[in-house]
């Protein structure tokens, strides 16, 4: 999604609790100006993160991790990398193999191939100004963001995705639902919300156009949009268009169910 600019910097940072021999917990937090229209990027590994409308002009980050059995989360790097499309912060866990340490970058980018048996959590705590983008990666924990003013896009494997957003919004999980409010409906190309195992709930304003790609093998649809469907109708596999059509909204699940509402 990011293409690192030649003045990109990558600035590790790291503030710890006292060990114990138990389990234990570590506190991290940052804080930064991200410009207007670019994008506060949280990419975690294990735990949720939840990202909140918040005042002022800077992005605040609050991270606990909580390490299970006796695993030392001081392992864990919290690496803050500022680029030219705004920042992106990763928890970045010790690697299984030694040779090919995990790495942090923007997007779809970075490696992240966890040591076996290390049992910590990072939880993530965002607070967003407004004219920022929110972008949260997981794979072990749900994506919750509230009341952003920009655009939020969400990924994960394991858990939730809920957006609630004044712009544009995509969402993909495999094991979870998806929860959706979009206050804009003038993306460009196509908006993807898929998951595995679970439903898909979709808020779009009144002023929807799109050509839309509905499936799931078990579950129901309910549109609340009229619907002009193109070939043959299934209740579970749909093809049409809403409105005048154009962009294009590919929303899909194989355990669940599938509905579009008026927000």
């Amino acid at each position: 999604m990011y293409k690192l600019g030649a003045a990109g910097l990558a600035v590790i940072l790291a503030v710890w609790t006292p060990a114990s021999s138990a389990a234990q917990t570590r506190d991290w937090d940052w804080s930064g100006r991200v410009d207007r229209g670019d994008a506060i990027e949280i990419k975690g590994v294990s735990g949720e993160i939840v990202a909140e409308a918040g005042s002022g002009n800077e992005v605040q980050v609050s991270v606990r991790m909580r390490s299970r059995d006796n695993d030392d989360p001081r392992e864990i790097e919290m690496v803050v990398l500022e680029h030219d499309k705004g920042v992106t912060i990763c928890a970045v866990y010790p690697s299984k193999d030694e040779d090919r340490p995990n790495e942090c970058e923007p997007g779809s980018r970075g490696r992240t191939n966890i040591k076996e048996d290390y049992n910590v959590s990072v939880e993530f705590r965002v607070s967003v100004p407004a004219g920022v983008n929110f972008i949260g990666r997981n794979i072990n924990g749900e994506v919750d963001a509230r009341g952003i003013e920009g655009d939020v896009f969400a990924y994960t494997v394991n858990g939730s995705v809920d957006i609630y957003a004044g712009g544009l919004a995509e969402a993909t999980t495999v094991n979870g639902s998806i929860t959706v409010s979009m206050g804009r409906a003038d993306w460009d190309g196509a908006l993807d919300f898929t998951t595995v195992n679970g439903s898909v709930t979709l808020e779009m304003p009144d002023d929807l156009d799109c050509d839309v790609s509905l499936s799931t093998v078990n579950g129901q649809m309910n549109i609340d949009f009229p619907l002009t469907v193109e070939g043959r109708f299934s209740p579970r596999n749909i093809k049409g268009t809403i409105g005048s059509g154009g962009r294009k909204l590919v929303v899909k699940t194989v355990n669940g169910s599938i509905q579009i509402r008026r927000s």
